[in-house]
């Protein structure tokens, strides 16, 4: 996505005594939040993805097909923008120990989990991603994938600090992490996601992943 970043239009250069108007062609950060409005707008009225065109998006945003363009260069790379403005943000990592760390990543999860529960845009788009294979490589591109190397970085950190034992595969220690939250926000949509959740799976898979000589906190 290109910069977004606002120019303001208001000011003017004043020279002998004319007033003369700031050149360029700014990009407003309304415009793009009216985008991406508009774009779930479509989805929230049961417009499915493959009908959903950047014309009438732009129709639905009350700008023109350029704007849109400016900003994305298609249909698959605006939806993934879609996705993320509708979920929760990635966390901030406290970096106090791998268990805190675990904790706030898994918890975000339950609060994705939600999210899915609560929101017909997710619920919906997720489902016809998987007929959609450009929209689903790119939103998994950059929104899955950034989150579980951020997964595989704290057990890495955890195995160097003595707080992982070392023989383990971090890559599957980061699904096995996950996995139990997973199941229960997408494939057991009536399980229980209570707060007490993301620190219950953390310390339950922790019992038997620290090494033997580790207290346990």
């Amino acid at each position: 996505m290109t910069d977004t970043g606002t120019t303001d239009t208001g000011s003017a250069v004043k020279g002998a005594g004319v007033e003369q108007p700031v050149r360029g062609r700014p990009r407003s950060e309304a415009v793009e939040r009216a985008i991406i409005e508009g774009a779930m707008k479509l989805l929230e009225d049961g417009v499915s993805l493959a009908e959903i065109s950047i014309e009438r998006i732009a129709r639905t945003a009350g700008v023109g097909k350029a704007a849109i363009y400016r900003r994305w260069s298609g249909k698959e790379e605006l939806f993934v923008d879609v996705l993320r403005a509708a979920e929760p943000q990635d966390p901030e990592l406290p970096g106090t120990s791998m268990r805190d760390d675990l904790i706030v990543l898994l918890e975000t999860v339950r609060r994705r989990g939600l999210a899915n529960r609560s929101s017909a845009i997710l619920h919906n788009v997720h489902a016809q991603m998987k007929s959609s294979p450009k929209i689903w490589a790119a939103y998994h591109n950059t929104a899955i994938e950034p989150r579980r190397r951020m997964g595989v970085e704290v057990l890495r950190r955890g195995q160097a600090n003595g707080e992982l034992r070392a023989d383990l595969d971090v890559e599957l220690v980061n699904d096995m992490f996950v996995g139990p939250m997973l199941v229960r926000a997408i494939l057991r949509p009536d399980a229980d996601l209570s707060e007490e959740l993301p620190e219950r799976i953390v310390d339950t898979l922790l019992a038997g992943l620290r090494p033997v000589s580790s207290p346990i906190t």
